[in-house]
């Protein structure tokens, strides 16, 4: 049995038909195309299927379509602005920070959140905001310092 939805996803609205067991990182990136969301351990500790749900880190893997009906869905692909990049994917790029580039997604929209939140976060903070995103290729240094110098060009511009 489908159920229709009706998804509001990086600002645009899609119709869909799917089994209410589906959940949202299936229906993102099997109905939606939008591939940038990862599949990861779908037992919700990764962090990898992060997206953004009303400017909130939810786990898609976790999450039922249903469920987001009415609220604005972001995907890594709906980051970028019309004038490029966001400040944290030019970060990220600029200091290799998204090495092979598998939890980047995820990080990348968990670090957006925080920084919407919290424009001048500490190192700690910024660490904690992460805590659910693993990395499997170890290194989270210069994560945390491409984060770093995202928030302070963010701030810098809004200043």
């Amino acid at each position: 049995m489908r159920t229709l939805l009706s998804l509001t996803v990086n600002g645009e609205i899609h119709e869909v038909a799917v089994p209410v067991h589906k959940t949202l990182l299936e229906v993102l990136r099997e109905d939606l195309g939008l591939i940038g969301t990862k599949h990861g351990c779908e037992l919700g500790e990764c962090g990898t299927c992060t997206v953004l749900v009303d400017g909130e880190p939810v786990l898609s893997c976790l999450a039922l379509p249903v469920e987001c009906q009415g609220a604005e869905i972001l995907t890594v692909e709906g980051m970028a602005g019309p004038d490029g990049l966001h400040p944290l994917q030019r970060a990220f790029a600029e200091l290799g920070a998204a090495q092979c580039g598998y939890c980047t997604p995820g990080i990348l929209l968990t670090a957006m959140a925080l920084l919407e939140g919290e424009p001048r976060p500490t190192r700690d903070a910024v660490k904690a905001a992460l805590a659910g995103n693993l990395c499997r290729c170890t290194g989270y240094t210069k994560i945390l310092d491409a984060v770093e110098l995202a928030a302070g060009r963010i701030a810098g511009a809004r200043a």
